[in-house]
């Protein structure tokens, strides 16, 4: 059993919601996720509240709201981002719209300051923002005590009340001392003593996975991914090899070698389905409706295997490796915006969970956990350290349009008519990308603040004739284009591996746009980022020789007009540009 929570996470909508908790047991003290709305009497027993971030604005209609009287029982609260908005509406104080938006890298400076939770970090340091709207005055007995560029109010705090605001998210790794506010709130204001050990995981994921299946057996689609590898061990450990099976299909949609690779992992059978899933996706060119049909075509599949295979109804059910990230981008929470669906999270699969026919033992964990899951289990390096790759494989990194159109001229530089995702202030954009002249991150970071019409910006590092020359033009996903995408995807994987620089980012995902001429149809994208659980990322640069080759290698092909580098942190875009 659980231990009763020292610090309750009311869940405004936020992205990070999640997160947060899990930081907090991080430091060794146990938390969990409430509705925003519970009374404030259910949550007197905890030590400390911390209020989430949200997409919402506190002054819209039905916007998420806490119980005021949370502020008024004695309890430590700490609101972030949306909820140090929330925070200083409901004692009085006002929010604004901001002039422009912060999104990803900024630089705190922070007063020095005696209050328990900026202990030790006054000074100037690098913060993750992701927020429009702004505090524009603080509540009475609050002062400023932190503030950005462009955020006059970025962490206020009413000591003697033990009620504190950031507008900017400690929980995530890009926060540079993130871990240091979140321990000084734990312990150094809420007085939390350690009653949690992240140790205890394996054991109790085995046991719900025992209670959840009951006396049915499972079966797992596994890509040869992390997440699908270590919960189909897990699930084999709880149960037994001889109540769980793997099938892998061949979608089409895979990376060179990734058939190749699955074949030699014990246990699991290949099921080719190339001709199902490109014969479905004939024509189609809006990301959510291509990752709805890989996921309708995926319970295709489920259905013919357990029809051909006799893992026959109620006995068998379902297993996936879906990880919390994917829940959460999905709208996972109930004040949660949909960033990208799942595939695990479309229709029929939504229709299974319903039916209780559905287990995902690592469904409330993060890519470094489950990474850290699986060394506890054995599996080796070599399938834990591989990047992570979509469940919907390189149909959402080969981009498609529906009309044909001209690049666009600005002061800025050349606006791209291709669609992206992106995600603001917890919530999901499609918008165009921005190209321009330079490798230069800084300039990036800043237009994607001030510019709202963007959420994503590239620059070229070589074309074979200038951008503003190029156009956009209509395509679908087709064979020849899935092709091109897989040999450079190989292409840049290969020279990744080596010159090492695989093992220095978190994930390198190459993505194809319909961006050229006639002659050289498309374009390649580059997207290596550096992070630690997906929620957030930083784009990186790699190294000059690395990206000359690179470079000379991709336009050997005579169907790529260029290739461009994308700049763009997580948030304001998205790791997948689908």
């Amino acid at each position: 059993m659980n231990p009763e929570p020292q610090i309750i996470i009311l869940d405004a909508g936020g992205q990070y919601c999640h997160l947060e908790a899990r930081k907090v047991r991080d430091l060794g003290v146990y938390a969990e996720v409430r509705a925003s709305e519970t009374p404030a009497v259910e949550l007197a027993s905890a030590k400390g509240i911390i209020i989430s971030g949200g997409p919402a604005s506190v002054y819209d209609p039905g916007s998420p709201t806490v119980d005021p009287g949370i502020f008024a029982q004695g309890q430590a609260v700490l609101g972030i981002c949306y909820g140090q908005q929330v925070m200083a509406h409901l004692l009085g104080g006002a929010v604004r719209k901001g002039e422009k938006g912060e999104y990803g890298l900024a630089m705190l400076d922070l007063e020095e300051t005696a209050d328990p939770l900026f202990a030790g970090l006054s000074g100037r340091q690098q913060i993750w923002m992701s927020h429009r709207d702004v505090v524009g005055s603080v509540p009475q007995g609050f002062r400023v005590v932190g503030r950005t560029d462009t955020c006059a109010v970025a962490a206020m705090a009413a000591p003697e009340r033990r009620l504190y605001g950031l507008q900017f998210h400690p929980e995530v790794v890009h926060t540079a001392r993130g871990g240091e506010y979140l321990a000084n709130f734990v312990f150094g204001v809420c007085g939390c003593r350690k009653d949690w050990d992240p140790r205890h995981r394996v054991p109790l994921i085995e046991r719900e996975i025992r209670e959840a299946v009951g006396d049915r057996k499972v079966f797992f689609f596994v890509s040869g991914g992390v997440d699908s590898s270590v919960a189909f061990t897990l699930t084999t450990r709880a149960l037994g090899g001889e109540r769980v099976r793997g099938v892998y299909v061949d979608t089409g949609l895979m990376r060179e070698g990734e058939t190749e690779f699955v074949r030699r992992m014990p246990g699991v059978a290949v099921e080719h389905a190339e001709e199902q899933f490109l014969s479905a996706l004939a024509g189609v060119t809006d990301p959510e409706q291509k990752r709805h049909i890989i996921g309708e075509e995926f319970v295709a599949v489920q259905e013919r295997v357990i029809e051909t295979r006799r893992l026959v109804d109620e006995h068998w059910i379902l297993g996936q490796g879906t990880i919390y990230p994917d829940t959460i981008e999905s709208g996972g929470t109930s004040k949660a915006a949909v960033i990208k669906t799942h595939h695990n999270r479309v229709a029929g699969i939504q229709k299974l969970m319903e039916c209780g026919r559905i287990v995902e033992p690592l469904k409330s964990f993060y890519k470094d956990e489950v990474r850290e899951i699986g060394r506890e289990l054995g599996l080796p390096a070599e399938l834990l350290d591989r990047h992570p790759f979509p469940g919907p494989g390189l149909a959402i990194r080969c981009l498609c349009s529906e009309f044909d159109a001209p690049v666009r001229a600005t002061a800025e530089g050349w606006v791209i008519p291709v669609s992206s995702v992106g995600v603001q202030g917890d919530s999901r954009s499609y918008a165009p990308v921005l190209a321009i002249d330079a490798l230069d991150h800084a300039r990036a970071t800043g237009l994607a603040n001030r510019l709202s019409g963007v959420n994503r910006i590239i620059a070229a590092v070589e074309t074979r004739v200038p951008t503003g020359e190029m156009q956009v033009r209509a395509c679908a996903l087709t064979p020849e284009r899935i092709a091109r995408l897989r040999r450079a995807d190989a292409t840049v994987r290969r020279l990744s591996a080596e010159s090492g620089f695989d093992r220095t980012v978190w994930q390198f995902p190459v993505i194809l746009i319909p961006l050229g001429t006639a002659e050289s149809p498309d374009s390649v994208v580059l997207r290596p980022v550096e992070s630690v659980d997906g929620m957030t990322a930083q784009s990186v640069t790699m190294p000059e020789d690395l990206l000359g080759r690179l470079c000379g290698e991709l336009l050997e092909a005579q169907e790529i007009a260029g290739v461009f580098y994308d700049l763009t942190h997580k948030p304001p875009g998205t790791i997948e540009w689908e």
